[in-house]
């Protein structure tokens, strides 16, 4: 029995080693594989075996001829191989989220006729990609066996002419997004691959129209081809394409409405035609894609009012109309059919009414945009209901009753963003009653209550607000000093208080603002469920999270006087500081240059005095700057910096020169010089013995006037002392005649 096992045991051994024999790794393709950079792997790949089909990442037919490379994620650097090119019976090549860089070797996949998987995305290669496919200067040599391909997020260029689809029979993805592709989408995509399922043409370069033919493609279930230049109309055979589940189109120059013809695409769940421009109206049985998740077409053209239809799409989790014309009495829609709605952003169009009390149903929401309306009515405690609200902005309508809002809203646990601007006109601020109690807004991360000409003083509750982050009160009537508490608040890096009438001087616990001062203060980088727009320099800019935003102090337009603090120079993390159009005076502080990360700085209009510190042309990043109307003097320090910025950033102060100011300090000096010569000739051509006279009159005359005048013995003594030299001369004349009388 023993005997039999033993037998049986060493035939096992001998089949084994026939078996590895047979699937040990061919030599030929093994030395191509070493001209992989296998060494550059982090970790390191493990490819100690003598036999490479045991290699990490590598697998072999059974004749050992290398099937696969299958190593994403590797931290593989350097350049692609060209004698990867001779595995030729390679079926998928899987390189993606790597490092490679340069150009793929021309013609690299030429031999490679039975590649069913390449994947190269996410990594830094680059060239001409005709150039790749190309065999014998023909773009003919793509593998007809190609399923899957994947050249995504990388720097691919040049022009993808149709002929490079014209063998792709088998092709199932195509995903080029991402790279810098010019000219037309290639036309003929059905025609060449009917099976297609996927094409993902997005940020690139793309031009003209999207070609004819889509509706072919009877397998198709995703097109994208957003971020290009792609323009006119949607081709209208698209609509045929009835297995479509994906159309995103956004940002791109597309116009004309969006067809009835939607409507037959009964399987689409993510509809993103937004920043286009589409005109018209919402096709009117839009309700019909019962299986849409997202409707994204902010940014268009779009009118009219919302097609009541609209509400039959119960699965919509995502509903952005943003930034169009549609109009209507938006509380008399019925939001309550969709439970999972958990995103609505419906601003800046021209929708009436009060807020839909309907829409507290939708207890999956988490994102409300409402703002730029002409919405009336008051915030009701129903908002209560949407649990897991985060995200409030309904600025810029006709909303009343500011302080039954905010006691409402402080309740709402995970409100993390609330912009109520341009509401609640000439009302009060919410006071300080709220503080009693005040147990809310916990987790609140930005509030912004501006242009609304609220009047009263800055409520003592902000305070509570510890995880605050920004806070805009611009153009209110806010009244009173700064008060001490306000930089008490550890997360603050973003204050806008410009445009009110705030007084008194700029405290100097305005410079502890533990966010501005420490690059370590705790900041969330939280995502937002809808993004900011903020308008800079003319452009509208785009905001996903908080900590995105720049560090700013405005203070401008108000009535704060004293000098600029010298702890302004803590401020390290501030890339935005506005002081114009108060009363500050004193020198502007050198301190001030050890916010080397300022990009604005607006001190105009003030009543600033002295030079301009030379420590300013440090300041390296400065974009914006202004110290006009005030009375500063002397040079302007020079430096690419400052002297790149125009003269209106320095008019309004006489005694100050230099570039780029058209009067030189040269002349300011000469003028002085003069004056001072002319003062000299002058004095020395003055009459002077005019001048010694009448000093001598009126210094004699009012020495004896003003001592008799002041001082009675004086005067009495005085007067007596002149009867007796009357007297004297009446007897010496006397005399005088009485001999000539005598000789005559």
């Amino acid at each position: 029995m023993r005997d039999l096992v033993a037998h049986h045991l060493l035939f096992t051994l001998f089949l084994f080693g026939i078996l590895a024999a047979n699937h040990a790794c061919d030599q030929n393709d093994q030395v191509s594989l070493l001209s992989f950079p296998f060494n550059t792997s982090s970790p390191p790949l493990n490819w100690s075996s003598i036999d490479c089909c045991r290699w990490e990442g590598i697998s072999c037919d059974q004749n050992g001829k290398v099937t696969r490379i299958w190593l994403p994620s590797r931290h593989l650097k350097g350049s692609v191989s060209p004698f990867l090119g001779n595995l030729t019976r390679l079926t998928h090549l899987n390189l993606s989220h790597n490092s490679f860089s340069g150009a793929v070797p021309t013609g690299f996949f030429s031999s490679l006729n039975q590649l069913k998987i390449l994947d190269l995305s996410y990594n830094y290669l680059g060239g001409d990609i005709s150039l790749m496919f190309s065999s014998n200067g023909s773009s003919t040599g793509w593998p007809t066996s190609i399923q899957i391909l994947d050249m995504s997020s990388n720097n691919f260029n040049g022009m993808m002419q149709s002929s490079f689809l014209l063998r792709a029979w088998n092709l199932i993805k195509l995903n080029v997004s991402n790279n810098s592709f010019t000219g037309p989408i290639p036309s003929s995509l059905c025609i060449n691959s009917p099976f297609v399922r996927l094409l993902d043409f997005s940020h690139n370069h793309y031009s003209g129209q999207i070609p004819n033919g889509l509706g072919g493609c009877s397998e198709l279930e995703v097109l994208r081809a957003g971020f290009n230049s792609l323009s006119r109309v949607l081709p209208h055979d698209i609509h045929n394409a009835t297995r479509l589940e994906e159309i995103s189109l956004p940002s791109n120059y597309l116009s004309g409405p969006i067809s009835n013809d939607v409507v037959n695409l009964t399987k689409l769940t993510n509809l993103e035609l937004y920043g286009n421009n589409f005109s018209g109206k919402l096709p009117v049985n839009i309700g019909n894609l019962s299986k849409l998740k997202y409707l994204l077409l902010h940014m268009n053209f779009l009118t009219g009012s919302l097609p009541p239809s609209l509400m039959n799409c119960t699965n919509l989790s995502k509903l952005n109309l943003w930034f169009n014309f549609f109009e209507g009495n938006i509380s008399t829609y019925n939001f309550s059919s969709l439970h999972q709605l958990s995103i609505l952003d419906i601003g800046r169009n021209n929708f009436t009414g009060s807020l839909p009390v309907s829409l507290y149903s939708c207890k999956s929401l988490r994102a409300i945009r409402l703002s730029r309306n002409q919405l009336e009515g008051q915030i009701l405690p129903e908002v209560l209901q949407l649990k897991f609200l985060s995200f409030l902005s309904l600025g810029h309508n006709r909303l009343t009753n500011i302080t039954g809002a905010i006691q409402i809203l402080l309740h709402c646990k995970n409100l993390n963003i609330i912009f109520l601007e341009g509401n609640f006109l000439h009302e009060k601020m919410p006071g300080d009653d709220l503080v009693v109690g005040f147990d809310g807004f916990k987790n609140l991360r930005a509030l912004n209550l501006a242009d609304s000409q609220l009047t009263g003083q800055l409520p003592i509750w902000l305070s509570k607000l510890r995880n605050l982050e920004t806070l805009d009160l611009s153009f209110n009537r806010i009244t009173g000093s700064i008060p001490d508490w306000l930089s008490t608040l550890p997360r603050l890096f973003r204050l806008d208080l410009s445009n009110n009438l705030i007084s008194g001087e700029f405290p100097k616990e305005f410079c502890l603002f533990p966010a501005l001062i420490s690059p370590k203060a705790p900041r969330d980088d939280i995502y937002l469920y809808l993004p900011i727009f903020i308008i800079k320099n003319g452009a509208l800019l785009q905001y996903n999270s908080l900590s995105n935003l720049q560090p700013k102090i405005y203070i401008s337009n108000n009535n704060l006087s004293g000098n600029i603090p010298i702890e302004i120079g803590r401020l390290k993390q501030l890339h935005m500081l506005g002081l114009s159009h108060n009363n500050l005076s004193g020198n502007i502080p050198n301190q001030i240059s050890e916010l080397t990360n300022l990009e604005i700085l607006d001190l105009s209009r003030n009543q600033l005095l002295g030079e301009i510190p030379a420590s300013l042309t440090s300041m390296h990043f400065l974009s914006n700057f202004s110290v006009a109307n005030n009375n500063l003097q002397g040079p302007i320090p020079s430096s690419t910096q400052l002297q790149s910025f125009e003269a209106s950033a320095y008019e309004g102060n006489p005694r100050l020169c230099g570039p780029p100011l058209p009067n030189g300090c040269v002349d300011i000096v000469s003028s002085k010089v003069d004056k001072d010569i002319q003062d000299d000739e002058n004095w020395l051509g003055m009459p002077w013995f005019l001048v010694s006279v009448v000093l001598g009159f009126f210094t004699g005359f009012w020495g004896v006037l003003g001592s008799l005048l002041c001082n009675y013995n004086w005067r009495v003594a005085y007067f007596q002392f002149l009867d007796n030299v009357k007297k004297r001369l009446y007897v010496t004349l006397g005399m005088c005649f009485t001999g000539l009388h005598i000789r005559l």
